[in-house]
């Protein structure tokens, strides 16, 4: 259930970042609405997840999918990568696959 947790802090913790934009310094009402709830979001699933998950661990792997995430969506908007942000992506992955593999969940 942790890794649930941890997926709904990601996805909203993403969702707001894609708000921040839209809020044009937080001038308009209903996208900053919407980026405050989603930042509210993230950090409650992240706190509920970091009940079973070690703290570094859910919090390195919520900020390295976040930061993937969020250049993918960027691409699909037509924000292309170049080769060095392709390579930082690709190592982030890694990192958080490797930090994934070597945790034990406390129970």
């Amino acid at each position: 259930m942790s890794y649930l947790y941890l997926a709904i802090a990601i996805v909203s913790e993403v969702f707001a970042t894609m708000l921040l934009p839209t809020t044009q310094g937080f001038a308009k009402p209903l996208p900053s609405i919407g980026c405050a709830l989603g930042y509210a979001s993230a950090f409650y699933f992240l706190s509920l997840a970091t009940q079973y998950i070690p703290t570094a661990v859910a919090y390195a792997i919520w900020c390295g999918a976040g930061i993937v995430l969020i250049a993918l969506i960027g691409m699909l908007r037509g924000n292309l990568p170049n080769l060095d942000t392709i390579f930082g992506m690709i190592l982030i992955i890694i990192g958080v696959a490797l930090i994934n593999m070597n945790t034990q969940i406390e129970h």
